[in-house]
């Protein structure tokens, strides 16, 4: 942090109290906001890649003679639609959490091999998964038959007529609903810090903790962060709409 930056702060703080941004001008507090925003961070784009992978892969099975497939894939739809996205995270980690394996690095210590983190992100992507699958259902519909029929006249199979045909079209009528769960999902992940993952609002929570006086400055700059986390990602998305656009499609 450049001095003349602490210097500021530090100043601003002995002025008004009720303003102390000590992450600008403590090394130490400082290391915990980047470390919190690393980590949400991480959580936004793994979650956001892993949701987008499970929605193209469940609607793929959504799509398929198989009814018993089928009805599980309805099953987990319901599942994660209709219940709190934080209940399902303290029943991941609390419930599932006691079965998972366990190592020992010291022949002491057991540590499961699926940390906090992994259930936080397990959980988020299946939660924002759920409605993914129903998103590129929706887009998938609405595809023309007569689409699918030229495909496969054309020697492609079921699977590449998805994959080549179906899934690229889909994807553009999916977008703007796709934009809205990401946005949603970007802003759920706050969540993780029920399970005390260190992320951004964990960490800022834990400094006004420890010094009253910093609670405002904390949460002024939470906000300023996931404004700007969330500004990006519409941006990227719209611009993503562009560049795709099909005439009759709708992206």
């Amino acid at each position: 942090m450049p001095e003349f930056i602490s210097i500021f702060f530090l100043e601003l703080y002995k002025n008004d109290p009720k303003w102390n941004f000590i992450f600008f001008y403590d090394s130490s507090q400082a290391d915990r906001v980047i470390e919190g925003f690393w980590m949400t961070l991480e959580l936004a784009v793994i979650c956001v890649i892993l949701s987008v992978v499970i929605g193209v892969v469940g609607a793929w099975m959504q799509n398929q003679p198989n009814k018993i497939l089928r009805l599980l894939v309805q099953g987990y739809i319901q599942f994660f639609r209709n219940t709190p996205p934080l209940i399902q995270l303290l029943f991941f980690y609390f419930a599932l959490g006691q079965f998972t394996p366990t190592y020992s690095p010291d022949g002491w210590l057991e540590i499961p091999i699926i940390s906090n983190v992994g259930w936080a992100i397990i959980s988020l992507s299946f939660f924002a998964g759920a409605f993914n699958v129903e998103i590129f259902r929706s887009g998938i519909e609405a595809v023309p038959e007569s689409t699918k029929e030229a495909a496969e006249s054309l020697g492609f199979s079921h699977f590449q007529t998805y994959r080549y045909i179906v899934l690229p079209l889909a994807f553009r009528v999916s977008l703007p609903a796709l934009n809205n769960n990401l946005v949603n999902l970007v802003k759920t992940t706050t969540q993780a810090m029920a399970i005390a993952v260190p992320e951004l609002l964990y960490q800022m929570v834990s400094i006004y903790n420890d010094y009253s006086t910093a609670m405002n400055a904390s949460m002024l700059l939470l906000f300023v962060v996931y404004i700007t986390l969330v500004a990006i990602l519409v941006f990227g998305i719209h611009s993503w709409e562009r560049s795709v656009r099909i005439p009759g499609y709708g992206a």
